[in-house]
C-alpha cells in the first residue's frame, strides 16, 4: 500500500531503523508480539504487525487480519507534527481495540527521536552532519521566528489600528461596565421599590 505516494514498506523500513537504536522501545512493543495494528490518516491507511523481537512488519491493508487496535489520526497530522505538535495529534486520535496495545504504541511513538546527525554522518562524516543539522536547525528557527513576527503583526494591525478586534483588556473593561450598570439598576430598582 502506499502512503502519501510512499509505500508503506518503506515506513516500517524508517521505524525498524530508529527502534534498532531505541532498545527500551523494541522491549515494550516486544510484549505485543503477533499483534497488529492499524493506523490511518486520511488518505492514507496502513497495517503492521509487531514481530517477536518488537520490530514491525508491514501488511496488506485488504488482508484477512483483524487489527488489534486501530488508531484514527486527524487529516491536519502533517501540519501538526512539521509545526511541532505531533503530542496534541496523538491526543485527538480516535482508538478503538486494545487500551494496553494502544498505549504502548502512543508512549512509544511519542518518545521516540531519530538521531539524524548520527545517521547523515555516517554517509558525509561528522562536521558536515553537525554543521548540516546547524544550518536545518537556524533555518527552522528563523521560520518559527518568522511566522510568530507575521501572527503578531496581524493581531496588532487587527486589534490596534484598525479596531476590527477587540483587545482582551477592552473586553474585561467593557464587561465589568456591564456588570457594575446591572448592579447600579437592581439597587436602584429597590429603592424605587421602597418607595
Amino acid at each position: 500500500m502506499l502512503i502519501s505516494g510512499i509505500p508503506a514498506s518503506l515506513i516500517v523500513k524508517a521505524v525498524n531503523h530508529i527502534l534498532a537504536r531505541e532498545p527500551w522501545a523494541k522491549l515494550r512493543l516486544a510484549a505485543f508480539s503477533g499483534q497488529i495494528a492499524q493506523i490511518s490518516a486520511p488518505p492514507a491507511e496502513f497495517l503492521f504487525l509487531v514481530a517477536a523481537d518488537g520490530s514491525l512488519s508491514a501488511l496488506p491493508s485488504h488482508g484477512d487480519s483483524l487489527p488489534s487496535v486501530s488508531i484514527a489520526l486527524p487529516q491536519d497530522i502533517l501540519q501538526k507534527s512539521i509545526s511541532g505538535q505531533f503530542a496534541a495529534v496523538l491526543s485527538s486520535a480516535r482508538i478503538t481495540g486494545s487500551a494496553d496495545f494502544a498505549e504502548a504504541l502512543s508512549f512509544v511513538f511519542k518518545n521516540l527521536h531519530w538521531d539524524i546527525e548520527a545517521d547523515l554522518a555516517s554517509i558525509v562524516g561528522d562536521i558536515p552532519a553537525w554543521r548540516g543539522m546547524q544550518a536545518i536547525r537556524h533555518g527552522l528557527a528563523w521560520q518559527k521566528a518568522s511566522t510568530s513576527n507575521v501572527l503578531d503583526n496581524m493581531r496588532e494591525y487587527l486589534v490596534d489600528e484598525s479596531s476590527l478586534i477587540l483587545a482582551q483588556h477592552e473586553i474585561i473593561d467593557f464587561s465589568r461596565s456591564v456588570a457594575n450598570l446591572r448592579d447600579d439598576l437592581a439597587r436602584l430598582e429597590k429603592r424605587l421599590a421602597k418607595l
